[in-house]
């Protein structure tokens, strides 16, 4: 069998219009017009290549029946989603079966294939894929029942953000509290932010994201503050507290060379954020009750451009306002801390055919998303709250983020 990966395409399975068969994912920026498949961690397009057998559909069909590719068609293409769905594969071979061999990067060689074939005769379905929210682990209705008492907490008890985002006219794709929505048949992502009030020029990835998928509970690292090393400018933007609506998407859309999939705010106007008004490179109430040279309130505002994206390995934290993930390490849905460092790349240096390294834990968090959204589905509830808020069960408490970080650190 030759070796398949982004873009291969069975015999006569090459899609009539390739625009169209990308349009669901190519909606922003310059991918609007590219009809090739951007594969991210080689830094290149990849075309729709046909091949003279039908090793594609007969692939997608074994990570269908494994529990990887649940709601993908079995085009014979493989696509995005047939990408994420290889990579689960081969982080579940890696880290549940131990195989430590194995490397997640979506391409499907002799060892990969080694261990489907190991699979197919063993009729092997992944526990990843049997999870249901129906049947959720004690973890993931912990984090659902913090949730919901965060909502009532702060419906009777908002704070000066809070309140000021309730009685905001221009939300984007940001949520009132009342309006804020903890359903299990959706994905959340929940973001723990933390030092969010100290003074710091070069701010850290110190911050932990929480994934709820499936009645599973993965975490990874990262900052939800912008570093002004980063922004290189006043006023640096804070994604505000409370819940938005993000979608499937991509980040530096304006520069062929670094583009790469990430979450974008679900409505193209974006989501509230607090500007750094005071300039003390903290988040503050100072920020919040800053006026103009005319006495006017500055405040909150909306901003089209607060991704949820990569921060190479978490040396270094690459925000200028957006929301962003460490490649190094996570924690898995059995509370395992799984090291990434060996195939996850620094930086975009690295991501190329001859660096052969990859976006680590975060290429985890993107495919299991891609992977698990329902038909129809491009989006997840994103709720940002702070290590505070944590006390508000006993089963957490505030000094659990800290803990949670250090484990992957």
């Amino acid at each position: 069998m030759a070796v398949l990966f982004l873009g291969s395409c069975d015999k006569g399975s090459v899609p009539s219009s390739p625009k169209s068969f990308l349009s669901p994912y190519h909606m922003d920026g310059l991918l609007k017009r590219v009809v090739s498949f951007r594969d991210d961690d080689r830094s290149k397009w990849r075309r729709f290549r046909e091949t003279d057998t039908k090793d594609v559909v007969v692939l997608q069909t074994f990570l269908k029946d494994a529990g990887f590719m649940p709601r993908a068609a079995l085009d014979g293409v493989f696509g995005y989603v047939t990408q994420a769905a290889v990579r689960l594969f081969q982080e579940y071979v890696r880290t549940i079966e131990g195989v430590a061999t194995m490397k997640p990067d979506g391409i499907v060689g002799n060892g990969t294939m080694q261990h489907i074939n190991r699979w197919k005769a063993a009729g092997t379905v992944s526990e990843w894929g049997l999870a249901d929210s129906n049947n959720a682990s004690s973890e993931y209705k912990d984090w659902i029942r913090l949730l919901q008492k965060a909502k009532t907490h702060y419906t009777n008890q908002p704070g000066p953000i809070l309140k000021e985002i309730n009685n905001f006219s221009d939300l984007g794709a940001s949520i009132k509290v009342a309006d804020w929505n903890f359903d299990t048949n959706d994905i959340h992502l929940v973001g723990i932010r933390r030092e969010h009030g100290n003074r710091q020029h070069k701010r850290p990835n110190d911050d932990i994201f929480v994934l709820l998928i499936k009645g599973m509970v993965f975490k990874f690292w990262g900052s939800t503050d912008p570093s002004v090393a980063m922004a290189n400018r006043k006023h640096e933007a804070f994604l505000v507290e409370g819940q938005h609506l993000y979608r499937f998407g991509w980040h530096k859309i304006t520069d062929e060379r670094k583009i790469y999939r990430a979450l974008k705010p679900h409505d193209a106007r974006g989501v509230l954020v607090l500007r750094d008004w005071d300039n003390d490179n903290a988040l503050t109430t100072n920020d919040l009750l800053a006026t103009d040279r005319f006495g006017n309130k500055r405040g909150l505002h909306v901003n089209p451009s607060i991704n949820i994206h990569w921060s190479g390995i978490g040396s270094t934290n690459f925000s200028a306002g957006c929301q962003v993930i460490a490649g190094k390490s996570y924690i898995n849905n059995h509370d395992s801390v799984i090291d990434c460092s060996k195939f996850a790349s620094r930086s975009y240096k690295d991501l190329s055919d001859a660096g052969k390294k990859t976006k680590g834990a975060y290429n985890i968090l993107t495919d299991l998303i891609l992977c698990y959204a329902k038909a129809g589905v491009q989006h997840l509830y994103y709720t940002l709250g702070r290590e505070e808020s944590l006390d508000l069960d006993a089963s957490f408490g505030s000094g659990h983020a800290k803990k949670t970080l250090e484990r992957m650190q």
